[in-house]
């Protein structure tokens, strides 16, 4: 089975994590207060990337195509790039982080490796977080995506991740929330734009918790709740919008066993997090595959419209 997570010549997956086991059950558990370095070490992602010469040969010809490949120090071929594009190595990626460590603001909590090390993420767990419905909690991570691939930006992104069932939730309440700072690399990464840019402002995960309250005040029925995952979860073998897809009706058998489902039961926020419970712990063929399809594939896809889509709901009801 082909996995998500980049693994080491053990087979163990190069990721680490402090507390719990993480959802998807996967990395190397390390102690508490770690510098980004020493996280970044532990996972095993220190290493450094080079950008060498492409060269073609035809005929016994060498022929200089104009690209670079990029190598990682291990001799790992990551992607081929043009000579204007910038990567960030994963030890600079990991400095965003210090200085809201170093004074406390945040606590480094996961760092791993995807697609073969083509993806390096790490997680800071934010210094705060909110409780809803009596016991519903949500914890608030930043987090840092550094993309060694051609074609994809590196991003850094607030992430709630609700305890109680360890879903990790969307903070796309609109399409210009400033929740999300994308890093384009044709240019040099500037660590203190990007903190400019994203504020690291309390304020966006307040703004959630408004949603989240406002989600647990309204009601679903039976006809709305199985609309509502039909739109979430198409029917790709029917028009008849009617006939639920397998993933609609899984929805449904999870909604009332759910962890967590006596938070807010019979709302929206139930109806929205069976959505984000089935995709980050059902669908899919493996952990590591549904946590790539969670962060950066089509479930981070699903989980904003499904959020949009309970609003909406939620408004009408």
């Amino acid at each position: 089975m082909a996995h998500e997570l980049e693994l080491n010549a053990n087979g163990t997956a190069k990721m680490a994590y402090v507390g719990d086991v993480p959802w998807h059950g996967l990395g190397k558990q390390v102690h508490y207060d770690l510098t980004p370095k020493q996280m970044l070490i532990e996972a095993g992602l220190d290493y450094k990337n080079h950008k060498v010469p492409l060269i073609a040969e035809l005929d016994g010809k060498k022929i200089d195509t104009g690209r670079q490949a990029l190598i990682r120090d291990d001799g790992k071929f990551l992607d081929i790039v043009g000579p204007e594009w910038h990567d960030i190595n994963n030890e600079d990626a990991m400095n965003f982080f210090n200085e809201f460590v170093m004074e406390g603001d945040m606590q480094m909590h996961t760092a791993g490796s995807l697609k073969d090390g083509r993806v390096m993420w790490a997680l800071a767990k934010v210094g705060e977080d909110f409780e809803l419905f009596n016991g519903d909690r949500v914890e608030a991570y930043l987090q840092f995506s550094n993309f060694h691939q051609f074609g994809y930006s590196n991003d850094v992104r607030f992430t709630p991740i609700r305890v109680v069932c360890n879903n990790t939730l969307s903070m796309s309440l609109a399409n210009n929330a400033k929740h999300q700072f994308k890093i384009n690399h044709r240019a040099k990464f500037d660590a203190e734009q990007v903190k400019s840019a994203l504020g690291i402002a309390r304020n966006k995960l307040h703004t959630y918790k408004d949603v989240a309250e406002f989600l647990g005040s309204k009601r679903y029925n039976d006809e709305t709740v199985s609309q509502y995952f039909a739109e979430v979860f198409p029917s790709l073998s029917s028009k008849n919008e009617k006939v639920l897809s397998r993933a609609a009706i899984q929805a449904l058998d999870v909604l009332y066993n759910q962890p967590g489902a006596e938070y807010a039961e019979g709302s929206w926020w139930q109806g929205f997090n069976a959505v984000t419970y089935l995709t980050d712990h059902v669908l899919g063929h493996s952990a590591d595959s549904r946590l790539s399809s969670s962060w950066y594939g089509v479930n981070q896809t699903r989980k904003v419209k499904a959020l949009e889509k309970a609003l909406e709901y939620a408004t009408a009801a």
